[in-house]
Protein backbone atom coordinates (compact mmCIF):
# COMPACT_ATOMS: atom_id res chain seq x y z
CA UNK A 1 0.00 0.00 0.00
CA UNK A 2 1.33 3.62 -1.24
CA UNK A 3 2.31 5.55 1.89
CA UNK A 4 0.37 8.42 2.63
CA UNK A 5 1.51 12.39 2.44
CA UNK A 6 2.10 13.96 5.39
CA UNK A 7 -0.01 17.27 5.46
CA UNK A 8 1.69 20.90 6.87
CA UNK A 9 -1.28 21.20 9.20
CA UNK A 10 -0.72 17.91 10.85
CA UNK A 11 2.88 18.80 11.20
CA UNK A 12 1.91 21.92 12.35
CA UNK A 13 -0.15 20.47 14.46
CA UNK A 14 2.77 18.37 16.33
CA UNK A 15 4.96 20.68 16.49
CA UNK A 16 2.72 22.83 18.44
CA UNK A 17 1.86 20.01 20.88
CA UNK A 18 5.06 19.52 21.61
CA UNK A 19 6.22 23.19 21.75
CA UNK A 20 3.08 24.00 24.49
CA UNK A 21 2.83 20.65 26.39
CA UNK A 22 -0.75 19.68 25.49
CA UNK A 23 -3.31 19.69 22.89
CA UNK A 24 -5.40 22.57 24.58
CA UNK A 25 -2.33 24.88 25.07
CA UNK A 26 -1.40 23.76 20.89
CA UNK A 27 -4.78 24.95 20.14
CA UNK A 28 -4.30 28.70 20.02
CA UNK A 29 -1.08 28.60 18.89
CA UNK A 30 -2.21 27.32 15.31
CA UNK A 31 -5.36 29.55 15.79
CA UNK A 32 -7.77 25.81 15.98
CA UNK A 33 -9.76 24.78 18.44
CA UNK A 34 -8.49 21.93 21.19
CA UNK A 35 -10.95 19.01 18.91
CA UNK A 36 -9.50 19.93 15.59
CA UNK A 37 -5.94 19.47 17.00
CA UNK A 38 -6.73 16.29 18.16
CA UNK A 39 -8.60 15.66 14.64
CA UNK A 40 -5.18 16.61 13.02
CA UNK A 41 -2.74 14.33 15.48
CA UNK A 42 -5.23 11.58 14.66
CA UNK A 43 -5.28 12.21 11.01
CA UNK A 44 -1.33 12.27 10.98
CA UNK A 45 -0.85 9.18 13.57
CA UNK A 46 -3.25 7.51 10.66
CA UNK A 47 -0.69 8.56 7.65
CA UNK A 48 1.78 7.18 9.78
CA UNK A 49 0.41 3.91 10.53
CA UNK A 50 1.35 4.25 14.10
CA UNK A 51 0.74 6.52 17.50
CA UNK A 52 2.88 9.82 17.75
CA UNK A 53 2.18 10.80 21.10
CA UNK A 54 0.97 9.37 24.60
CA UNK A 55 -0.06 10.09 27.21
CA UNK A 56 2.20 10.45 30.10
CA UNK A 57 2.08 10.94 33.84
CA UNK A 58 1.80 14.69 33.75
CA UNK A 59 1.16 15.63 30.34
CA UNK A 60 1.58 14.13 26.01
CA UNK A 61 5.13 12.66 25.55
CA UNK A 62 6.24 11.99 21.99
CA UNK A 63 6.57 8.27 21.14
CA UNK A 64 9.64 6.66 19.46
CA UNK A 65 8.08 7.35 15.91
CA UNK A 66 7.03 10.86 17.25
CA UNK A 67 10.45 12.13 17.99
CA UNK A 68 11.82 10.61 14.94
CA UNK A 69 9.30 12.56 13.02
CA UNK A 70 9.31 16.03 15.04
CA UNK A 71 12.80 16.88 13.16
CA UNK A 72 11.52 16.32 9.88
CA UNK A 73 8.56 18.06 10.55
CA UNK A 74 10.34 20.99 11.94
CA UNK A 75 12.57 21.49 8.72
CA UNK A 76 9.73 20.98 7.01
CA UNK A 77 7.72 23.69 8.54
CA UNK A 78 11.24 26.26 8.26
CA UNK A 79 11.61 25.19 4.62
CA UNK A 80 7.68 25.98 3.98
CA UNK A 81 8.29 29.42 5.61
CA UNK A 82 11.62 30.20 3.94
CA UNK A 83 9.84 29.90 0.58
CA UNK A 84 6.71 31.96 1.45
CA UNK A 85 9.36 34.38 2.39
CA UNK A 86 10.98 34.08 -0.37
CA UNK A 87 7.36 34.19 -2.62
CA UNK A 88 5.88 36.93 -0.67
CA UNK A 89 8.40 39.10 0.53
CA UNK A 90 12.44 39.68 1.62
CA UNK A 91 13.97 37.71 4.30
CA UNK A 92 13.99 40.02 7.48
CA UNK A 93 17.37 40.65 8.83
CA UNK A 94 19.04 42.88 11.79
CA UNK A 95 19.15 42.61 15.87
CA UNK A 96 16.05 42.60 18.43
CA UNK A 97 16.26 43.30 21.93
CA UNK A 98 14.05 41.24 23.86
CA UNK A 99 13.05 40.97 27.85
CA UNK A 100 11.08 38.69 29.71
CA UNK A 101 10.70 37.75 33.37
CA UNK A 102 11.98 34.61 34.52
CA UNK A 103 8.75 32.83 35.18
CA UNK A 104 6.70 33.83 31.73
CA UNK A 105 9.79 32.68 29.36
CA UNK A 106 9.64 29.18 29.18
CA UNK A 107 5.67 28.91 29.58
CA UNK A 108 4.75 31.69 27.02
CA UNK A 109 7.95 32.64 25.36
CA UNK A 110 9.55 29.80 24.02
CA UNK A 111 7.03 28.13 21.72
CA UNK A 112 6.50 32.04 19.68
CA UNK A 113 10.45 32.28 19.57
CA UNK A 114 10.48 29.01 17.81
CA UNK A 115 7.92 29.92 15.56
CA UNK A 116 9.28 33.03 14.89
CA UNK A 117 12.87 31.22 14.15
CA UNK A 118 11.68 28.96 12.05
CA UNK A 119 10.14 31.89 9.56
CA UNK A 120 13.09 34.52 10.57
CA UNK A 121 16.33 32.95 10.87
CA UNK A 122 18.19 36.05 9.51
CA UNK A 123 17.24 37.99 12.72
CA UNK A 124 19.36 37.76 16.09
CA UNK A 125 17.22 37.80 18.96
CA UNK A 126 19.04 39.09 22.14
CA UNK A 127 16.93 37.73 25.26
CA UNK A 128 16.98 39.65 28.62
CA UNK A 129 15.22 38.47 31.66
CA UNK A 130 14.46 40.57 34.33
CA UNK A 131 11.58 41.17 36.71
CA UNK A 132 8.76 43.28 35.24
CA UNK A 133 10.03 46.71 37.29
CA UNK A 134 13.00 45.98 35.88
CA UNK A 135 12.26 45.67 31.82
CA UNK A 136 9.48 48.95 31.63
CA UNK A 137 11.96 51.48 32.43
CA UNK A 138 14.63 49.63 29.91
CA UNK A 139 12.14 49.82 26.86
CA UNK A 140 10.80 53.40 28.18
CA UNK A 141 14.73 54.39 27.60
CA UNK A 142 14.68 51.97 24.44
CA UNK A 143 17.33 49.69 25.73
CA UNK A 144 14.90 46.90 24.79
CA UNK A 145 12.47 46.77 21.96
CA UNK A 146 9.55 44.60 22.80
CA UNK A 147 9.22 43.19 26.40
CA UNK A 148 6.15 40.61 27.69
CA UNK A 149 5.70 42.56 31.37
CA UNK A 150 2.98 42.22 34.53
CA UNK A 151 1.38 45.72 34.08
CA UNK A 152 2.35 48.32 37.02
CA UNK A 153 -0.19 50.16 36.05
CA UNK A 154 -3.91 50.36 34.15
CA UNK A 155 -2.76 50.87 30.30
CA UNK A 156 0.46 50.14 30.47
CA UNK A 157 1.05 48.64 26.86
CA UNK A 158 -1.16 46.18 24.65
CA UNK A 159 -3.03 43.29 27.42
CA UNK A 160 -2.82 39.90 26.53
CA UNK A 161 -3.94 38.24 29.29
CA UNK A 162 -4.46 37.56 33.10
CA UNK A 163 -1.69 35.16 34.68
CA UNK A 164 -3.15 33.87 38.13
CA UNK A 165 -1.08 34.25 41.39
CA UNK A 166 -0.69 31.44 43.84
CA UNK A 167 0.43 30.65 47.12
CA UNK A 168 2.96 27.46 46.82
CA UNK A 169 5.05 25.19 49.00
CA UNK A 170 6.53 22.09 49.46
CA UNK A 171 4.57 19.05 51.31
CA UNK A 172 7.56 16.80 52.84
CA UNK A 173 8.24 20.27 55.02
CA UNK A 174 4.48 22.08 55.60
CA UNK A 175 6.43 25.50 55.97
CA UNK A 176 2.83 26.79 56.25
CA UNK A 177 1.92 25.25 59.43
CA UNK A 178 4.49 27.56 61.51
CA UNK A 179 3.71 30.45 63.43
CA UNK A 180 4.63 33.09 62.54
CA UNK A 181 4.07 31.88 58.71
CA UNK A 182 7.76 32.36 57.26
CA UNK A 183 8.03 33.86 53.54
CA UNK A 184 9.83 34.48 50.74
CA UNK A 185 9.41 37.41 48.66
CA UNK A 186 10.84 38.79 45.57
CA UNK A 187 13.41 42.03 45.45
CA UNK A 188 11.51 45.34 46.89
CA UNK A 189 9.72 47.00 43.83
CA UNK A 190 8.28 43.36 43.08
CA UNK A 191 4.48 43.62 42.42
CA UNK A 192 4.18 39.97 43.14
CA UNK A 193 5.80 40.92 46.60
CA UNK A 194 3.50 44.00 46.89
CA UNK A 195 0.33 41.93 46.12
CA UNK A 196 1.50 39.01 48.90
CA UNK A 197 2.19 41.16 51.51
CA UNK A 198 -1.20 43.09 50.68
CA UNK A 199 -3.22 40.18 50.93
CA UNK A 200 -1.71 39.18 54.60
CA UNK A 201 -2.03 42.34 55.52
CA UNK A 202 -6.00 42.08 54.51
CA UNK A 203 -6.50 38.86 56.18
CA UNK A 204 -4.67 40.28 59.80
CA UNK A 205 -5.97 37.14 61.45
CA UNK A 206 -2.16 35.73 60.91
CA UNK A 207 1.18 36.57 61.44
CA UNK A 208 3.80 36.44 58.68
CA UNK A 209 7.28 37.26 58.72
CA UNK A 210 9.70 37.51 56.01
CA UNK A 211 12.35 35.14 56.20
CA UNK A 212 13.90 35.00 52.70
CA UNK A 213 14.64 37.37 49.79
CA UNK A 214 15.64 36.92 45.88
CA UNK A 215 15.03 38.65 42.46
CA UNK A 216 15.22 35.38 40.65
CA UNK A 217 12.64 32.64 39.97
CA UNK A 218 15.27 30.28 40.97
CA UNK A 219 16.23 31.78 43.66
CA UNK A 220 11.89 31.31 45.13
CA UNK A 221 11.67 27.82 44.36
CA UNK A 222 15.10 27.05 46.06
CA UNK A 223 13.85 28.72 49.49
CA UNK A 224 10.24 26.67 49.00
CA UNK A 225 11.93 23.35 47.75
CA UNK A 226 14.30 23.69 50.75
CA UNK A 227 11.12 24.57 53.39
CA UNK A 228 12.34 27.49 54.10
CA UNK A 229 9.38 29.30 53.37
CA UNK A 230 6.18 29.11 51.28
CA UNK A 231 6.34 31.83 48.09
CA UNK A 232 3.78 33.21 45.50
CA UNK A 233 4.49 32.26 42.27
CA UNK A 234 2.73 33.07 38.76
CA UNK A 235 0.85 29.90 38.30
CA UNK A 236 2.65 28.99 35.06
CA UNK A 237 5.87 29.02 36.55
CA UNK A 238 4.69 26.21 39.83
CA UNK A 239 7.07 23.06 39.22
CA UNK A 240 5.09 19.85 39.54
CA UNK A 241 6.94 19.12 42.80
CA UNK A 242 5.54 21.64 44.56
CA UNK A 243 1.74 22.35 46.00
CA UNK A 244 -0.03 25.02 45.27
CA UNK A 245 -2.03 26.68 48.46
CA UNK A 246 -5.42 28.06 49.77
CA UNK A 247 -7.70 28.62 52.40
CA UNK A 248 -7.36 24.99 53.80
CA UNK A 249 -3.83 26.35 54.50
CA UNK A 250 -4.96 29.50 56.36
CA UNK A 251 -3.57 31.40 53.07
CA UNK A 252 -5.39 34.66 51.86
CA UNK A 253 -6.62 35.04 48.25
CA UNK A 254 -4.61 36.76 45.34
CA UNK A 255 -5.30 38.74 42.28
CA UNK A 256 -4.07 37.69 39.16
CA UNK A 257 -1.23 39.79 36.97
CA UNK A 258 -2.19 41.77 34.51
CA UNK A 259 0.15 40.05 31.61
CA UNK A 260 1.03 43.22 28.58
CA UNK A 261 3.05 43.62 25.44
CA UNK A 262 5.42 46.85 25.41
CA UNK A 263 7.10 48.47 22.35
CA UNK A 264 10.24 51.13 22.63
CA UNK A 265 8.98 54.57 20.66
CA UNK A 266 12.74 53.68 18.95
CA UNK A 267 11.61 50.63 17.44
CA UNK A 268 8.79 51.85 15.48
CA UNK A 269 8.95 50.76 11.54
CA UNK A 270 11.83 48.35 12.25
CA UNK A 271 10.56 45.26 10.22
CA UNK A 272 11.72 42.46 12.46
CA UNK A 273 10.18 43.95 15.64
CA UNK A 274 6.59 44.83 13.72
CA UNK A 275 7.15 40.32 12.99
CA UNK A 276 7.67 39.63 16.30
CA UNK A 277 5.29 41.82 17.60
CA UNK A 278 2.13 40.82 15.57
CA UNK A 279 3.51 36.79 16.09
CA UNK A 280 3.21 37.52 19.90
CA UNK A 281 -0.02 39.40 19.93
CA UNK A 282 -1.87 36.91 18.02
CA UNK A 283 -0.34 33.94 19.41
CA UNK A 284 -0.44 35.35 23.03
CA UNK A 285 -4.25 36.53 23.16
CA UNK A 286 -3.41 40.09 22.29
CA UNK A 287 -5.24 42.36 19.19
CA UNK A 288 -3.43 42.62 15.81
Amino acid sequence: MAAKDLQLDWLRALVSVVDAGSLSAAAPLIHRSQSAVSSQIQKLEDAVGRPVLSRGPRHLELTPTGLELLGYARRLLALHGEALEALHGPLLSGQLRLGVPDDYAQRYLTPVLRRFASRHAGVEISLFCEQSTALIPRVQRGELDLALVSRDRPGRGTLLFAEPLVWVGAAAHEAWRREPLPIAVYEAGSLARRDALAALAAQKKRAHRIVYNSSSLAGQLAAVESGLAVAVLTRCSVPPGLTILGEKQGLPPLPSMDVALLRSKGSRGQAAVDALQQLMLSTLGGPV
